[in-house]
This record gives C-alpha cells, sequence and structure tokens, in this order.
C-alpha cells in the first residue's frame, strides 16, 4: 500500500494545483500584504518590458516582483502556523515570525534596488 505522497502521474499533478490555487486564494482572502503586493505587480509588471532593455533586465524585474509574493506566502504560512499552535507570547514563535518578516523586507529591497538600479540605468546612461 502506498501513501499519497508517493503516487504520481497527472492526478496528483492535478491535486497539487488545486492546493496550490487553495493557497492563494486564502492569502488573498486572509492576508493584506499579499493584496498589496499583488496589485504592485499587476502595476509594475508592464513596466518591467518597458524599462528593461534586454530580455535578462526584463526577467529579473519581472522576477524580482514574483519573488516579493513568493516570500510573503511563505511568511504567510509561517504566520499562520505559529498562530495555530498558540496565540500567546512565544518567544521562538514570535522569533520565527519575525525571520519571516524579514526576509519579506530583504526580498522588497532587493527588488527595489534592482529596479531603481535600472530605472537610473536606463535614463541616466
Amino acid at each position: 500500500m502506498s501513501s499519497y505522497k508517493s503516487r504520481g502521474g497527472v492526478r496528483r499533478l492535478g491535486r497539487a494545483l488545486c492546493f496550490s490555487w487553495q493557497g492563494l486564494k486564502a492569502a488573498w482572502r486572509s492576508e493584506a500584504a499579499f493584496r498589496q503586493e499583488c496589485v504592485v505587480l499587476v502595476v509594475l509588471l508592464p513596466s518591467a518590458f518597458w524599462l528593461g532593455r534586454t530580455a535578462l533586465e526584463i526577467f529579473v524585474l519581472c522576477f524580482s516582483l514574483l519573488l516579493i509574493l513568493v516570500v510573503e506566502l511563505i511568511n504567510s504560512a509561517i504566520e499562520a502556523l505559529a498562530d495555530s499552535i498558540s496565540l500567546e507570547h512565544q518567544p521562538l514563535l514570535g522569533q520565527a515570525k519575525d525571520m519571516a518578516s524579514a526576509a519579506v523586507l530583504l526580498t522588497i529591497l532587493g527588488a527595489l534596488g534592482w529596479w531603481v538600479w535600472v530605472v537610473f540605468d536606463r535614463f541616466l546612461n
């Protein structure tokens, strides 16, 4: 008898896609930061194709926006898991949540740095 995790094929892929879609819907419903970052992505994504002068620049501009959402989803998952364990102050849970939040901040700063560099390179060179 095999476990669910060891099953392969199209059915498993379909189930995985459904779970991923459920995760995106849950993040959209419950996380204001995720919704705000999605709006930023929708606004800036077309700009990436205008600002980027090479395929690599366009890719990195787009990827930097997507990476923010990925890290935000991981942050939200850690927060949800921590809150399901205890809503009382637990130092290690608080530390895990703070570190996940810091990961989001660093990702945003990295994306911002890349976008600023591309804008300056495009208009000042």
